[in-house]
């Protein structure tokens, strides 16, 4: 019965409910759909980062890890790549010859990573390809081809099939040089680390520099599923834990290689749930407010119910139950709207492309897709229950402080 008497007595004022509901409908959405923003331009970072920079996780001479230096490299790679490839869940392996270089040409010159590569192994590995706006992915035929990018391209004013000019030190510290050809421009979302590399073959970088073919300093493997990244790296801690003890090799996730993307990922959480409060805590004075002034306008209604009988504890519940159904009717629109505007957006993309080189100057995509779990809606549904409980606390006292033969006399 208090059930049915509550819920009626919300829309006994309609202009006030709704103007409350709506207030919680909105505030909700708001919070709900910032968080889904910057839940998925995170995400996107990440996913970015792994897919074109680092890889889930990569192995290296600890030496290398240190100081960058080429002639540092991991003893016996193709045993180590067979131990990884036989791990569940590795999707693929990539060996990379690093020499740290510069970069000229008739115009300018600037330092680089120059990252010798396999093509076919990096297919798997990275999304470089899918990144080239302009040329080929070394599909010219002709001798050293090098793929930049179009940040580099316009620092040094070159283009396709314009000469680079690499000087290197080989294996034995003696400066070399060697001139490789664009065989193709491409394009990410992270103007620094378009800046600061360069991809060319393997073959060709160990040719001009004097290292063994089979020589590598970098192994990058990428999953099946970016959340098996930690259970992978403990799994072949423990494959290679001889030559982990040893000082060989050091195996390393990408929060490990770039401890600021889980930095972000981890802000983004805090922040938003930090946001979600205040915004409730905002709410809840507007939700007191309106049930004091429900009480204060039904005295004597209120009295007549406790002179007939209605004891102090259903007075209570009964205002309890009034705050906390127009708390929930406002959260529930709110997460509706949330829902919509999220799979709307998450489908088709925000467009900030006029942001581009502001966001792209920080490794950010211009195009986000919100996205955001199951589990932040059950929190921020915790919340708004809590939320409304607490706003019906003073109401309900308010109620129970009436004295019913003051409050039947009450106009």
């Amino acid at each position: 019965m208090l059930n049915n008497i509550s819920w009626r007595n919300i829309w006994r004022n309609k202009t006030r409910s709704i103007v409350l509901t709506a207030s919680v409908a909105i505030g909700l959405f708001g919070g709900i759909f910032s968080f889904a923003f910057y839940n998925g331009m995170a995400e996107q970072t990440i996913d970015n980062s792994i897919s074109t920079e680092i890889s889930n996780i990569q192995i290296h001479n600890p030496k290398f890890a240190d100081n960058q230096e080429a002639v540092y490299g991991i003893s016996e790679p193709e045993k180590v790549i067979a131990g990884i490839r036989s791990v569940n869940g590795v999707k693929g392996t990539a060996s990379r010859l690093l020499i740290n270089a510069m970069a000229a040409s008739a115009n300018s010159s600037s330092g680089i990573l120059v990252k010798g590569v396999d093509p076919d192994e990096e297919l798997i590995i990275s999304n470089i390809k899918e990144k080239i706006t302009e040329g080929s992915y070394f599909n010219t035929g002709k001798r050293y081809p090098a793929v930049i990018s179009s940040k580099l391209a316009e620092k040094l004013k070159i283009g396709v099939n314009k000469k680079i000019i690499l000087t290197m030190q080989n294996p034995q510290g003696v400066i070399s040089g060697a001139a490789f050809r664009v065989a193709g421009i491409f394009k990410t979302d992270n103007t620094n680390f378009d800046e600061a590399v360069m991809f060319v073959l393997k073959e060709d970088l160990a040719e001009a520099t004097g290292f063994d073919p089979a020589y590598v300093n970098e192994i990058a493997v990428r999953l099946d599923d970016p959340d098996d990244t930690k259970a992978v790296v403990t799994e072949l801690g423990s494959k290679f834990s001889s030559d982990v003890s040893a000082g060989k090799i050091i195996i390393r996730g990408w929060y490990e290689i770039n401890p600021f993307l889980e930095m972000v990922s981890g802000m983004t959480v805090q922040m938003s749930v930090i946001l979600i409060i205040i915004i409730l805590c905002a709410l809840m004075f507007g939700i007191v407010n309106t049930m004091l002034m429900s009480v204060l306008e039904r005295v004597r209604e209120i009295g007549m119910l406790m002179a007939i009988g209605m004891n102090g504890r259903k007075i209570f519940v009964m205002i309890m139950l009034e705050t906390i159904y127009l708390s929930l009717t406002g959260g529930a629109a709110g997460m509706l709207l949330s829902i919509i505007a999220i799979s709307v957006t998450g489908y088709t993309g925000i467009d900030l492309s006029f942001l581009a080189e502001g966001l792209n100057s920080y490794g950010y995509s211009s195009y986000i897709f919100p996205a955001i779990s199951p589990f932040y809606f059950l929190m921020t549904s915790v919340f708004v229950i809590i939320t409304a409980v607490l706003s019906s606390v003073l109401p309900a006292r308010r109620a129970l402080k009436l004295n019913p033969a003051e409050a039947i006399r009450q106009n």
